[in-house]
């Protein structure tokens, strides 16, 4: 908490000397102020600035002081109960906390705040982008802005809960088809207008997922952002049944059944979009676990560029997809955007004269000119069997959701000896594992050499906020953990700082960190040899692959990402 230098010599300079104001009003002595106006006259500086070295007085008492000095209004005391809730919509609870300052009362034209420190000019200029007003400060102690902010959000959150609490859940509130939830009433029940601002929220804020998660005294509210979970807001126990009857209803599930997972899927409108929700629930001790996945369709096609893949690999994936037989896997943790590669790749290849199906567990996006199939585990519609019967269709390029077992990876491979392309995704930490993973399940290792023709290994990684992101040096540390001397002369590094544009998290949007292993002569005679995953990574480096770190690196050194994102998303472990 600052005041400009060039504020304080203004004040200095004003009718009466701060140094006075500051006995008068706070519980600076009179020695101590001429100790420190001798520092002053014969070192020079700021009589505010060495008061604040000498720990004489508290920054916010000079805030305050220099507010009453220059008008800005002070008040001791916020009146919690004055304060509409709607006013804070927003602004996220966590800007309000870290910047000390909440929005109190909206006009037509003007917007009043309490800050703790009403000089941070970088936060006004926020508020006033946020609300395009005029921005009216009232100065106000760090402490009675932290305690509003509390009350203030719980009584925003309080709002939509308060009435669910003691309703009776009505089983008859059925969905006959997409609705825009942003056409909900008020005159609608509470539990669903509750879980509409739910779902928006998550749509809003640009979630994958929604976790709800119940406790013995509470209800967790979580979103998956970015790849990276954030508590949202936290309901009282008793509010859980309704909520999850809701749910359960929007996507056709037994409400009674209480005891069993249930898998399902919602479809909705927002604001005209159609949004896709996958449904998971799952029985805990405390009641029931609810995921929801939001997939927001549109007709934007899935592009490699715009995904983040360049140069080599990008390259290389343009020229697999071009194969007539052979498999590609694509490997990573889940969630970290395997199938939207494929996809991506499939959208790249689909011609008129090409037959393209897909066995997925679920169908996620849905392409138009892709024959599309819906595992069904109810009545033993695995992919292994749809995988059989689908090579009777005569296509020309298969794409399997998942690779899970041998007998997956058997057909698949035996499609791609009799001339179909097949994509697949596997679970392995790095591209040159699959070959050893695929032997583990119990695949010939002269089957996956004579069948593979490459394999993308690939992370997730947020971007920073371009309009926050701040320029910096690798720190010696870093230079350690990345395994490197220095940076190059050319690189940019950039370290994420938190803006409302970004939702204080310093990122926006996440991009593809990969590397690609082309199956070559000297791997697959590796491969035949049962060789380990160490081995043949070093031969494909030798070949001219840039592996995971390597590729991590580079969007490091050109701005992309962090230092701190990579070392969060990308195993310590992985070999340079």
């Amino acid at each position: 908490m600052t005041v400009s230098n060039e504020l304080l010599q203004n004040v200095e300079h004003g009718k009466e000397r701060l140094g006075e104001l500051l006995v008068k009003q706070t519980s600076l002595t009179r020695a101590q102020l001429e100790e420190a106006l001798e520092i002053q006259r014969t070192e020079g500086g700021l009589i505010g600035d060495i008061l604040l070295n000498k720990n004489y007085i508290h920054p916010h008492e000079l805030i305050r002081v220099v507010c009453h000095q220059i008008g800005i209004p002070y008040q001791a005391e916020i009146k919690v109960e004055e304060i509409d809730s709607n006013t804070v919509r927003d602004i996220s609870i966590n800007y309000a906390r870290h910047h000390e300052v909440l929005p109190a009362l909206e006009t037509e034209f003007s917007v009043t705040i309490y800050m703790a420190n009403p000089f941070n000019f970088n936060v006004v200029n926020d508020l006033h982008m946020i609300f395009k007003k005029e921005v009216k400060i009232i100065c106000c102690s760090p402490s009675r802005i932290e305690d509003a902010i509390n009350r203030v959000y719980e009584k925003a959150n309080r709002n939509l809960v308060d009435s669910i609490e003691d309703e009776e859940f009505d089983e008859s509130m059925d969905l006959d088809g997409p609705i825009d939830i942003l056409d909900s009433t008020d005159d609608e029940a509470p539990v669903i207008r509750f879980v509409n601002s739910v779902i928006f929220r998550a749509v809003k804020e640009r979630a994958s997922d929604i976790h709800i998660e119940p406790y013995e005294r509470d209800v967790v509210y979580r979103f998956r952002i970015n790849g990276v979970m954030t508590e949202i807001l936290r309901q009282p126990k008793k509010t859980h049944a309704s909520v999850s009857s809701r749910i359960k209803v929007m996507a056709k599930l037994d409400i009674a059944e209480k005891r069993l997972p249930q898998d399902g899927r919602i479809k909705i409108k927002i604001a005209g979009k159609d949004i896709d929700i996958r449904l998971s629930t799952v029985p805990v001790q405390s009641g029931e676990r609810i995921v929801m996945r939001v997939l927001e369709k549109n007709n934007t096609a899935l592009n490699l560029e715009t995904l983040g893949f360049r140069g080599k690999v990008l390259e290389g994936l343009q020229a697999m997809g071009a194969m007539k037989h052979g498999v590609l896997y694509v490997t990573g943790p889940t969630g970290h955007g395997k199938t939207t590669t494929l996809f991506a790749i499939l959208d790249r290849i689909k011609t008129p004269d090409k037959m393209i199906i897909t066995v997925e567990d679920p169908v996620e996006y849905e392409i138009p000119g892709i024959s599309q199939i819906q595992v069904n585990h109810k009545i033993e519609l695995t992919f292994a069997i749809a995988l059989r019967s689908i090579l009777r269709q005569n296509p020309d390029v298969v794409m399997i959701g998942e690779t899970r077992d041998k007998e997956t990876a058997e057909i698949a491979i035996n499609a791609s000896l009799t001339g179909h392309f097949v994509l697949s995704t596997l679970h392995t930490n790095d591209a040159s594992a699959a070959a050893t993973r695929l032997i583990d399940m119990g695949v010939q290792p002269f089957l996956i050499s004579s069948s593979l023709v490459g394999v993308l290994a690939q992370r997730l990684v947020r971007t920073l906020c371009s309009a926050c992101k701040v320029r910096v040096t690798l720190t010696d540390f870093e230079k350690v953990i990345l395994d490197v001397e220095d940076s190059p002369p050319t690189a940019t590094i950039f370290k994420p700082v938190g803006c409302p544009r970004c939702s204080n998290t310093g990122y926006s949007g996440r991009t593809v960190v990969s590397e690609l292993l082309h199956i070559n002569d000297e791997i697959r005679a590796l491969i035949i040899q049962k060789t380990d995953a160490a081995t043949i990574k070093k031969a494909a480096v030798r070949s001219g692959m840039r592996t995971l770190r390597g590729d991590a690196l580079d969007k490091i050194f050109e701005g992309v990402t962090s230092v701190d994102e990579i070392v969060r998303a990308i195993n310590s472990e992985e070999s340079h």
